[in-house]
């Protein structure tokens, strides 16, 4: 597991949100055109694949707007334990995303109730829209993390 970390400022200067119509092909959303300096967000999502600041992830991973966990053990969705989301605890957020993948999926309570017990805000939704909302909630100031599946 690698972590990549930035010193810079978790505020992004302006928050906009650019999605590119994928017509019937899969291509990758482009969602932001801030500066990399500002901390760390997500550039594009395709269903194998994000950009974040400039640099290319192929699975799992973690993010927040100081670190970036990669090679994150769940592969999908199902293979998603209690032990994953240790963590994203050790990063100590207010509020965690939960990307299931190309779809919702609702994992067991037992899952995520960490989470809960900690106080933790927690969503869960599919990876795009998990991809959206980090960005929205880091351009926000909000210590945000996100554990992406895909």
């Amino acid at each position: 597991m690698m972590i990549f970390e930035s010193a810079h400022s978790t505020r992004l200067r302006s928050s906009r949100i650019i999605a590119i119509p994928t017509g019937n092909r899969q291509k990758a959303v482009k969602f932001s055109e801030e500066n990399p300096a500002d901390g760390y967000f997500i550039q594009k999502y395709a269903h194998d694949r994000i950009i974040i600041n400039e640099r290319r992830f192929v699975s799992s991973l973690i993010i927040s707007p100081d670190k970036v966990v990669e090679d994150w053990q769940p592969r999908t969705i199902d293979t998603l334990a209690l032990a994953h989301f240790d963590t994203m605890l050790a990063l100590e957020p207010e509020i965690a995303l939960i990307g299931t993948g190309q779809k919702l999926v609702f994992p067991p309570l037992e899952i995520y109730s960490s989470m809960i017990d900690n106080g933790i805000g927690l969503e869960i939704m599919d990876t795009g829209a998990a991809c959206r909302t980090y960005n929205i909630l880091m351009s926000e100031g909000r210590r945000v993390v996100a554990g992406l599946i895909f």
